[in-house]
């Protein structure tokens, strides 16, 4: 991934050594700008232009342990995972993301470098996936685990925004972007990139042991924790006439049955469709196996874009795997029949407490 012209704060140089004050400008100075900006970092607030007269928003919480963990990501593509999560959120409403706020609380100990190399990989993230949007603003804190807060903001630039309940009977379900790449790249991190069990059954997760699963299975990994969701898409769908759309962030089947239930319909997902998205991820990395068609249908975090479109319009960049039925016993199937493992995350229930 690309690095910063800029250079890296030496590792004693903590948050702690620095200050608040200190530690921000020299995070500041690595943020992108926006095209939107009219006052942007310095000021008790921002002010950026909203041209439609209407703002979309969106927020997201990136907390160290149940969703991240240090000995598998690089800061840098914490900075670009926390970029894209949002980016897709706002791309999802058929919007341009302008402007993000971004709000950290490290512990005292951390190195100023770990929080610019975050910055550089949230810069590059927008510079890449959504030109012309920036950094804006935020806050910066102290807390016991590493916590990343990033809010987005988008310009609807006269469209209406694509929700999740418009989806109409005989409409197509498309997908723009990977399926199931991330949740094999974090099923391997958590299978080979942690500590044997102990006496207990607990797990850590372990730094070298990742370092080896990111060797054997690059594209996996990479896709886990530097996912690169087609943001631009996003407008293009909406101007092709997308009637209801949202980012895979849960899993295929739980996040299209989000469309179904707030639209009032089925999702019949197309079985040679998710056999062959199945097939491509394990020509990508045969490790996945049988496991494959589970991953495209329950993984998660891919950040592909999930839309409906009147039949034959769904553009370029997206392909169809599905089709919008009459609402019947479950709101999404699989060639027809039930799929019981929805997937998603729930920090509540899911989290087996190590931070790594």
């Amino acid at each position: 991934m690309p690095s910063s012209a800029l250079p890296i704060s030496a590792p004693g140089e903590t948050v702690t050594a620095l200050g608040e004050r200190e530690t921000l400008r020299r995070i500041v100075r690595r943020l992108p700008r926006t095209r939107a900006e009219l006052l942007g970092p310095g000021d008790d607030a921002a002010v950026v232009s909203a041209p439609d007269g209407r703002t979309v928003l969106t927020t997201d919480m990136m907390v160290q342990g149940p969703d991240f963990r240090l000995a598998w990501s690089t800061p840098y593509e914490l900075g670009w995972k926390a970029a894209v999560s949002n980016l897709a959120d706002v791309a999802a409403m058929g919007a341009v993301p302008t402007a993000l706020l971004v709000a950290l609380a490290a512990p005292p100990e951390t190195p100023v470098a770990v929080l610019e190399q975050f910055a550089d990989g949230m810069r590059d993230a927008c510079a890449e996936l959504a030109p012309g949007c920036g950094v804006v603003g935020g806050d910066l804190s102290t807390a016991g685990a590493l916590t990343i807060t990033v809010t987005a903001i988008g310009d609807l630039e006269g469209r209406e925004p694509v929700v999740r309940s418009g989806a109409a009977v005989g409409d197509e379900l498309a997908v723009a972007g990977s399926l199931g790449l991330a949740g094999a790249g974090v099923w391997l991190l958590y299978r080979d990139g942690s500590t044997d069990a102990d006496a207990e059954g607990g797990r850590e997760p372990d730094a070298r042991r990742a370092r080896v699963v990111r060797h054997e299975h690059p594209e996996l990994v990479r896709e886990q924790v530097a996912p690169r969701s087609p943001i631009g898409l996003g407008v293009a769908a909406s101007d092709a006439g997308a009637t209801a759309m949202l980012d895979v962030s849960d899993g295929l089947v739980l996040d299209a049955s989000r469309i179904a239930d707030a639209s009032g319909v089925t999702i019949e997902l197309h079985a040679a469709a998710i056999d062959g998205a199945a097939a491509v991820l394990m020509a990508i990395d045969p490790v996945v196996g049988r496991r494959a068609r589970d991953f495209v249908l329950a993984g998660g975090e891919d950040h592909a874009l999930l839309a409906t479109f009147p039949a034959g319009s769904a553009p370029e960049g997206f392909r169809v795997i599905g089709t919008v039925r009459p609402r019947g016993e479950r709101p999404v199937t699989v060639g027809g029949a039930a799929y019981e493992r929805s997937g998603g995350w729930d920090p509540y229930a899911d989290w087996d407490g190590a931070a790594g």
